[in-house]
């Protein structure tokens, strides 16, 4: 069979072949060689960026990677500015990976990542859904996830789906209709595990349940499911191991990073020591002891083409006790948690759905800093947003299409510009939160 997804890879110019090497090399490190390795990588990416970065160096003042506890903590507000201002020498549009964070956290921004560090991601990501017997090139993927609705965003995306052998299940309608359909694909294609956000995914658990039907009795080859971007509440854990019987697997990640935390087969999150370095901080940015809460900041130890040097992501969590450097375990993860939209229709829709609808006025200008929506009444929802500027009527315009296209047609939104947006007593912007 052909290796499809590693042959996208490298035509895209992603050297998969060079990062699945060193990756396996990494893996294989005696706990002394890991010490070592994690320093040097240290010591290497901060020197590199203080060198070619001039945003960063800018940033760090007269710190250097000597006084690791002396260099800045980066955080989502820093890097909203114009991704060229933020580019490494050596990096330009045509030799980088590009995207948007999601803004699940209220926080969007454009990032950049060379392509060797992204080869990395996807090598890291390859090994660790294969704890699990799931491959990439050759496994077939039921993805619970959002879809461009635009033409060629759409079609895209639809045939990246075919290059990677995944079938996708838009989650923006996920009425009981709709879910009859995704249950009849379940019947119909051999499906090897299921991925996506945690809410649609939870939806279509408690579909099954209501119809007394568990997915591995209709659909046998399922191996294993994936749920991602929403914590997984430990009640929905057993709802989703009773409806789907298989193993369910939490993974936690930022799309402008990597996997930060993958559960392994034994049960245990295990963060991503190889290419990621990630720290517990305390307000002050002191380390706190494993078995402490505090906020979870991580540095990204290959990626060369922006700075992720101790990012603080936005979450609040806990390092095993038992963790070393080598295999630090998450014992637990606070924060993240997304509500679900149900609309006029009847129409449920995850709150992640709004992150498709912001995405539409998120321009590299980095005008908009934050958003939180409100849902009020069934047909009413506010947003307030952060922006050195008014948004103008045709961005108001552009929103409500496409609110029409990715919602529904026929709903009231007000938006308010303010100078602060409230928080959760952890200091998380929640992006959706629904009043009814």
């Amino acid at each position: 069979m052909i290796r499809l997804f590693d042959i996208s890879l490298q035509l895209n110019g992603f050297p998969i072949k060079k990062a699945k090497t060193e990756l396996d090399k990494i893996v294989h490190f005696s706990e002394e060689e890991y010490v070592s390795f994690l320093e040097n990588k240290k010591r290497e990416i901060v020197d590199f960026h203080l060198k070619n970065n001039s945003f960063y160096a800018v940033l760090a003042g007269n710190t250097t990677s000597e006084n690791w506890e002396n260099l800045p903590i980066l955080n989502k507000q820093n890097l909203q500015k114009p991704l060229a201002e933020r580019l490494s020498n050596g990096y330009s549009k045509k030799n980088i990976y590009l995207n948007k964070t999601s803004g699940s956290s209220g926080t969007p921004f454009v990032f950049a990542k060379d392509k060797y560090s992204h080869a990395l991601t996807w090598a890291s990501n390859m090994m660790r859904f294969g704890w699990f017997s799931i491959d990439f090139n050759h496994s077939y993927q039921a993805r619970f996830y959002g879809i461009p609705m635009d033409f060629i965003g759409y079609q895209k995306e639809r045939f990246k789906d075919f290059l990677t052998h995944r079938f996708r299940f838009p989650v923006f309608d996920l009425s009981d209709e709709v879910l009859e359909k995704f249950l009849h694909k379940f019947k119909t294609k051999k499906f090897d595990y299921l991925n996506g956000y945690t809410s649609s995914i939870v939806l279509f658990a408690k579909f099954l349940e209501q119809k007394n039907i568990v997915l591995n009795e209709i659909c046998p080859s399922l191996k294993a499911c994936f749920v991602t971007s929403e914590m997984l509440f430990e009640s929905d854990k057993k709802l989703l191991e009773k409806q789907f019987g298989i193993p369910i697997i939490s993974e936690y990640g930022a799309s402008e990073l990597d996997l930060i935390a993958f559960e392994n087969p034994r049960g245990e999150w295990q963060v991503n020591a190889e290419t990621l370095f990630v720290e517990i901080l305390d307000e002050n940015n002191h380390p706190v002891p494993h078995g402490t809460e505090g906020k979870i900041v991580i540095t990204s130890l290959f990626n060369k083409a922006n700075p992720f040097i101790r990012y603080e992501i936005g979450d609040i969590g806990i390092l095993d006790e038992k963790s070393t450097p080598q295999k630090p375990i998450l014992k637990k993860l606070i924060g993240r948690t997304n509500d679900v939209a149900i609309l006029p229709s009847g129409k449920k829709s995850p709150g992640l759905t709004f992150y498709y609808v912001t995405k539409s006025i998120i321009e590299d200008d980095g005008n908009v800093k934050e958003f939180i929506i409100k849902q009020t009444k069934l047909d009413t929802f506010e947003i307030d947003y952060v922006a050195e500027k008014e948004l103008v009527s045709e961005q108001i315009e552009k929103i409500k299409q496409a609110i029409d296209l990715y919602l529904e047609p026929h709903l009231n939104f007000t938006f308010t510009r303010k100078t602060v947006l409230e928080r959760t007593n952890r200091g998380k912007l929640k992006q959706f939160k629904s009043f009814l």
